[in-house]
């Protein structure tokens, strides 16, 4: 088990491939949540009604969180430590509760972003997740085939959002994002929210610690045809590396295979338009949707 990155790597330094849809790890860290809560409901002598009542949730609610068929909100988790007097048992587990929000898949890709010192992403598809807006990050998710239910809706919503505490952080982390032009010009969920997207992108753009650079679809020259791909810099100093398509995700930690793609990232941010150019440019977008 390699500790740092909470999965096991292959010979050549890849955490193995994960899905979507492998999803028992959430799953059972939420169970073990539940379990733990109940004991401790019942141990304070509350039945759900009564609990639910201090914490401002329904029986229902407080059900599914002792089911571990839903995810508890983080404010939930910490009146609950308080109301039960789980001397910070409950409160400990709030980190690794809230990334069973996130799909197997990702929660390793979630646990470094959220400590990065740096990020580097290039974004081929979709608005990379830590720049949606909330209506965007819905579109997208009521877009996903097979279709998701209601409930999982809400939590990856909740997830993403989530994951853009990362702009609150002190020290802030060095951010880059290198976003393919079409991907500005795609309307997902209409024209409204794309214009609000936009807005918001040159928004967070402002920020000392972001650069955001436009790749124009007339360039004749190409530096990354291979798919988008985030790099990673942890706070120990080390840089790794995320891939993912079509639902298929893996972290590189092989120093060869990350330097290739440092030097993909690189050239991109050479061949794409300048963080000024590119703010014109996104500010151009604006005014034709």
């Amino acid at each position: 088990m390699c500790e740092k990155w909470g999965a096991e790597l292959s010979e050549n330094g890849e955490v193995p491939e994960q899905r979507r849809n492998d999803d028992g790890g959430g799953r059972g860290l939420l169970g073990a949540f539940g379990r733990q809560l109940k004991l401790m409901r019942i141990r304070a002598g509350l039945d759900r009604a009564e609990f639910g009542q201090r914490v401002g949730y329904s029986p229902d609610t407080i059900a599914s969180y002792e089911q571990g068929r839903r995810v508890p909100q983080p404010k939930f988790i910490e009146q609950a430590d308080e109301v039960l007097d789980a001397g910070g048992v409950l409160i400990a587990l709030k980190d690794e509760v809230g990334r069973a929000r996130f799909p197997l898949f990702f929660q390793d890709a979630a646990r470094l972003e959220a400590k990065a010192s740096a990020l580097n992403v290039y974004a081929v598809y979709a608005v990379p997740g830590l720049l949606q807006t909330e209506a965007y990050a819905r579109a997208v998710f009521h877009m996903e085939r097979p279709l998701l239910s209601d409930e999982a809706i809400e939590e990856g919503l909740a997830a993403r959002l989530q994951r853009q505490e990362v702009f609150n952080r002190r020290p802030a982390p060095l951010m880059s994002f290198v976003i393919e032009e079409a991907v500005l010009r795609r309307p997902l969920g209409g024209a409204q929210i794309l214009r609000e997207t936009l807005e918001h992108i040159l928004l967070v753009g402002q920020a000392r610690n972001v650069e955001i650079q436009v790749m124009p679809t007339a360039r004749v020259d190409h530096g990354a045809l291979g798919g988008p791909f985030t790099l990673i810099d942890t706070d120990d100093d080390q840089r790794i590396a995320y891939a993912e398509v079509q639902d298929h995700s893996r972290l590189h930690t092989d120093a060869k295979y990350v330097r290739t793609l440092e030097a993909r990232y690189g050239t991109l941010r050479s061949q794409a338009l300048t963080p000024s150019e590119s703010a014109a440019f996104i500010a151009q977008l604006m005014g034709e949707t």
